[in-house]
């Protein structure tokens, strides 16, 4: 999402925070709040044939969502001063110049140690890049992007229950209701068509329920 410089400090008034920290209530609140104020606001949806093809390849998580921050960011239709990547890599630079990679625009990623430029600027202004890990419980703004992602991410798991016809959890690997519901429906085709083939858990569902057949 992008918005407007000086109102930035309305974002916290309104109550934005990390949306972990956000009951669904508050969430969904927000939703509407942050689409008012801001200039522009972009969502990709990644599927999970998308991801189980770009892992097939070799692509990891991390570069198939580098890979679309920059989509988002050469789509949006503003040219921002400054971007915050919420990193999921540890290695913040190393993702930020990730994108940077990817996207069409010149970006200038701010690191500790260097600042790179990559593209080809001609008249098109530099923007300078922040990709710091664990970025929404820092940056108002970076919170916004998690409480849109999250409310579209829990909508979709909305849409899912009614055409699985069944409860399904949360879909984290922490969440009993959804472990159960894999284990329940391992050989299930359409059940399968909605997960992430390589994804760890369902690797060490397959593996427990192995076990199990020779215990």
């Amino acid at each position: 999402m992008a918005i407007q410089k000086g109102r930035e400090g309305k974002l916290s008034r309104i109550g934005v925070r990390d949306s972990k920290l956000l009951t669904k209530r508050k969430r969904e609140y927000l939703y509407d709040e942050i689409f008012a104020l801001s200039e522009d606001v972009k969502v990709y949806k990644i599927s999970e044939e998308e991801i189980n093809r770009a892992m097939a390849a070799g692509m990891s998580l991390n570069e198939l969502e580098a890979l679309h921050f920059a989509r988002l960011i050469d789509q949006t239709n503003v040219t921002p001063e400054k971007i915050f990547l919420d990193s999921p890599d540890v290695v913040s630079e190393r993702f930020g110049i990730r994108v940077s990679l990817f996207s069409k625009r010149p970006l200038r990623v701010s690191g500790t140690k260097r600042e790179k430029t990559i593209g080809d600027e001609g008249d098109e202004p530099v923007i300078k890049v922040m990709s710091e890990h664990k970025a929404d419980t820092i940056y108002p703004v970076v919170s916004c992007a998690s409480i849109i992602s999250k409310v579209t991410r829990d909508n979709e798991l909305d849409d899912l229950r009614g055409k699985l016809g069944m409860e399904i959890g949360s879909g984290y690997p922490s969440d009993k209701v959804t472990i159960d519901a894999i284990r329940a429906n391992l050989h299930d085709k359409v059940f399968g068509r909605y997960m992430r083939e390589r994804w760890k858990t369902l690797k060490n569902i397959r593996q427990s329920k192995i076990e199990d057949f020779f215990s």
